[in-house]
């Protein structure tokens, strides 16, 4: 049914009823009769197609009928698979939240930026803790700011009723791009681990050349003692 649905959307052959198209193809393209244009079809053994109805004059190409369908589906396939799908997903807070809560829900959100989502978070307010709107937007924007790295802010913290709304982007889907600080410190860390193995190797070597030095003094000491 689907393949049925694509062939009625262009005209082919016969079912073409304008006096003159432009035909395209490798070589470039030129206007003449319908006529020609359908001896032309008839001389290569291939349908004529129009591509291009509403173009003046109207568009088409000598191929055969069933490969044009065959590479327009492939070429569908195609442009569909490169859409990213973004879904949003939500994050809730209390106004309240502990920080042990709060760091296990900031790593999902991270995950879910890192997969190319949007995140919706929100702090909701039950009875009298809209007293607390405050704390729930200082919540939100810390939040953001944890975030930084793998997501920009679409929406700041917004009371929406008895919530507060916070919306962010992945900054590039499935990449997160650390931050010059983040950077750094990696760096830096890297450095004190490098300096503290080369530090434990000095050692070690001093400790074997102490523990080989003093067994060549008693050594040493018993050979003289020997004689």
């Amino acid at each position: 049914m689907k393949n049925d649905k694509m062939k009625n959307q262009y005209r082919v052959n016969e079912q073409i009823h304008v006096r003159e198209v432009r035909i395209v193809g490798d070589g470039g393209s030129e206007v003449v009769p319908t006529r020609q244009a359908l001896d032309m079809a008839r001389q290569q053994g291939v349908d004529l197609v129009e591509i291009s109805p509403n173009a003046q004059p109207p568009v088409c190409r000598l191929i055969d009928y069933s490969k044009f369908l065959y590479q327009q589906k492939k070429h569908q396939k195609e442009m569909k698979a490169k859409q990213v799908k973004v879904e949003v997903k939500e994050i809730r807070f209390g106004p309240q939240t502990d920080e042990h809560d709060y760091q296990f829900k900031l790593k999902h959100a991270k995950e879910f930026l890192e997969e190319g989502n949007k995140v919706r978070a929100y702090v909701f307010f039950r009875g009298r803790s809209i007293l607390f709107k405050e704390q729930g937007e200082v919540l939100l924007l810390r939040f953001a700011n944890d975030l930084e790295e793998y997501g920009k802010v679409e929406q700041l913290p917004k009371l929406e009723g008895k919530k507060m709304f916070l919306y962010m982007a992945p900054k590039k889907a499935g990449v997160a791009k650390k931050s010059q600080q983040k950077r750094d410190n990696e760096r830096r860390e890297a450095e004190a681990k490098e300096a503290a193995r080369q530090e434990e190797e000095t050692t070690a070597a001093a400790n074997g050349l102490f523990a080989n030095a003093k067994g060549g003094e008693e050594l040493l000491k018993k050979l003289q003692e020997g004689e």
